[in-house]
């Protein structure tokens, strides 16, 4: 099969790229794209030329399959290049998706048609990195700098009702794209020929004013990230060089953003989360069950929000509580945050009114009977789990997946209180649920293959970021969470203060410390699971003082005062010299003597404990794959996707080297917590990593 094709209509000539399943720009498109264009300028009977792409979708980026290995030529900048520089028109046809290159290849050529449907896009941000072919000057001379600032930083789809009103489309058809723009070149006549290039943007304007007024709009959200600060130079450079020389300090920025570790953490999340739904045992044949109805159990805050989620997807959903009083609370809930979102601009009233008309309440489990798929969400007590999947058991149908929405427990002992055990799983959803995007799949030691898949696919379809774990205390995430908050916990009886050690894991990245974390989310959570797991099984110097602080009623920001202390009505933490001298109190009772702590050695007991941990659940097969750790981690606690996953930062750090510092911890403070998993010694002693693990293991 040719890549690329060329067929004279007329006198238009129709370069038609064909490379499925995303006719990605390789090698051999470019190729075929430069041929072509040389093509029709030696051909005296050709006037015009129109580029369309074969398939679902117009030119959707680069070829992932060639990332990370050198460039052949002709290169991207050099083919949009050429296309610019023809003196006969070039007419871009767009359907699907024009991202990346492929809007770079379509901002090149003098005319833009596309199907109302398409979108465009340049989401190289998202992976570290910049339009490197001329995206970010010819977009602000097409779009304006605003429109520009915004797709580029984002990275997101641009619909062509906005596209237009920019002035990136010239002309948007609802169906036979092909005959329109062929209908579109054969009009355009001598003067047909616009290369972007020529235009000229207004300096006055768009002065260092503006973009200073531009940069601190968005401090929040790129705070940490390395691009986009580059993205908004090559902007102004666009305003503010002639195009050559934009182009030119396109180049450099695109080549400092490649060149840093960034981009490979980023690109490591892209290919990541499209190798976590490849489960082993687990086919295209596996048979899937139908889900077209979902009962929750609690109307709870989680509850509510999982609920939503499935109302958001269309499916009809039953949320059961035990009194009508706490029923009512749940639902006014939820249309309060959907009339939120409406307020801010991203739902009708219409769709609204339809996402509640999706949920019902009641009071009877018997109205559970017909749900495909049921999902408990009550209190984190194996007691109460038992009361409720017994229940399940009675009324739901056969063939109904049974699932647990708990943080910790042990789901095989949760579906042995059924007849059912293949049925049951567990769901982890992150709070809230509505928002985050991470769901962690517990499979069970006799959860069916079909029951499996089906979750798998059922998180892609409610928008979620679906991660199978095993079965094992906290799964992946929380079981991770324990050992993080040790080292924070003991830094802070060692010698630092709260306040200090969220500051260590704010800079490095962390959307909260620790210690901001276990107010916000309520120290009675951990203080609880503690109990349940003994004294023998946690650190006690590290939590000591944590449970003291519960004991005193301080739970965190729901009760105005924790680890820290909070003006009414505020959430922002104020040290709280009370704490401190508990601090001071517990630290003699457990006769450590305080001592001043580095932010380097926080950091460094920080990142060892998640990332040793993150190896022991990887060896015991908790979870498929190092890089699906690195997923759960940045999509459900925060760590800056920017690094990559505490798993990734490992290999960036060096495996040999993160294997000799945790044994020197060990050597310090004894092997309980911090014996080398063995998977971390058996890579380091093979000069491997964990990507190396996954490679070989996929």
């Amino acid at each position: 099969m040719t890549a690329v094709s060329m067929e004279i209509k007329g006198n238009i000539a129709v370069i038609s790229v064909n490379n499925p399943p995303v006719n990605a720009l390789s090698h051999s498109v470019r190729e075929g794209l430069a041929n072509s264009i040389e093509a029709i300028r030696t051909n005296d009977s050709v006037k015009a030329a129109v580029i369309v792409c074969e398939g679902r979708t117009f030119m959707a980026g680069a070829d992932i399959k060639e990332f990370g290995k050198p460039m052949q030529e002709p290169g991207l900048p050099d083919v949009v290049d050429m296309i610019e520089a023809s003196d006969k028109p070039v007419v871009a046809a767009i359907h699907g998706t024009a991202l990346g290159g492929g809007l770079e290849v379509a901002l090149s050529c003098h005319h833009r048609i596309a199907l109302s449907s398409s979108k465009i896009g340049l989401p190289e941000v998202k992976l570290g990195i910049l339009p490197g072919a001329g995206g970010t000057q010819r977009l602000p001379r097409l779009a304006g700098v605003e429109n520009s600032l915004d797709a580029i930083l984002s990275g997101r789809h641009v619909g062509m009702k906005e596209a237009s009103a920019w002035g990136v489309v010239d002309k948007v058809v609802e169906d036979t794209l092909l005959e329109a723009a062929l209908e579109y070149a054969a009009g355009l006549g001598a003067n047909g020929v616009r290369r972007t290039g020529d235009i000229e943007l207004d300096k006055g304007k768009y002065d260092e004013a503006f973009f200073a007024a531009f940069r601190k709009s968005v401090a929040r959200k790129t705070k940490g990230y390395f691009a986009p600060e580059r993205c908004i130079q090559c902007v102004e450079a666009s305003v503010n060089l002639d195009f050559r020389a934009g182009l030119k300090r396109e180049r450099e920025l695109f080549i400092e953003c490649q060149s840093n570790p960034q981009a490979r953490a980023l690109q490591h999340m892209f290919f990541a989360e499209r190798q976590i739904s490849r489960i082993p045992g687990i086919t295209k044949e596996t048979p899937r069950l139908p889900i077209q109805k979902v009962g929750i159990i609690g109307a709870g805050t989680m509850g509510g929000g999982i609920a939503m989620n499935f109302a958001n997807a269309g499916i009809p959903t039953t949320i059961l509580e035990v009194e009508q009083a706490a029923l009512d609370r749940g639902l006014g809930v939820v249309r309060k945050n959907y009339e939120n979102t409406m307020k801010k601009g991203r739902l009708t009233e219409a769709q609204v009114e339809e996402r509640m008309g999706l949920l019902s309440g009641t009071l009877s489990y018997d109205d559970l009977s017909d749900c495909d798929l049921i999902i408990e969400a009550v209190f984190e007590k194996m007691e109460i789990k038992k009361i409720v999947f017994e229940k399940l058991d009675e009324v739901a149908k056969e063939g109904a997946i049974l699932a647990s929405n708990t943080s910790y427990l042990d789901i095989d002992e949760i579906a042995s209180f059924t007849k059912r055990p293949g049925s049951v799983l567990g769901l982890h959803f992150f709070s809230p649920a509505n928002v985050m995007r991470l769901l962690e799949i517990v499979r069970g030691a006799k959860t069916d293959d079909s029951v499996l898949a089906t979750c798998v696919d059922l998180a892609k379809k409610i928008r979620k970021v679906g991660v199978v774990a095993g079965v094992c205390h906290g799964f992946i995430g929380n079981r991770m969470l324990s050992p993080y908050f040790r080292e924070a916990a003991l830094a802070v009886v060692e010698g630092s203060s709260p306040a200090a050690v969220d500051k260590v894991l704010l800079d490095f990245g962390m959307p909260m410390g620790p210690m901001a974390v276990s107010d916000m989310a309520g120290l009675d959570i951990g203080y609880m699971n503690r109990q349940s797991m003994g004294r023998e099984n946690y650190e006690t110097a590290a939590f000591d003082w944590m449970d003291r602080i519960v004991e005193m009623g301080r739970k965190g920001l729901k009760t105005g005062a924790g680890v820290y202390a909070y003006d009414e009505g505020s959430r922002v933490p104020k040290p709280d010299p009370e704490i401190e001298k508990l601090i001071e109190e517990e630290a003699t009772k457990a006769g450590v003597t305080r001592r001043e702590i580095s932010e380097e050695e926080i950091l460094e007991r920080s990142m060892l404990a998640l990332i040793n941990e993150g190896a022991k659940i990887l060896g015991e097969g908790m979870a498929y794959r190092a890089s699906d750790i690195d997923i759960v981690y940045c999509n459900g606690y925060g760590y800056p996707s920017y690094r990559g996953g505490p798993m990734h930062y490992a290999d960036y750090l060096g495996v040999d080297k993160v294997y000799e510092k945790i044994c020197a911890l060990r050597d310090q403070q004894g092997p309980r917590w911090w014996e080398p998993a063995p998977l971390i010694e058996t890579l380091a002693k093979a000069g491997k990593s964990f990507a190396d693990y996954d490679r070989e293991n996929a």
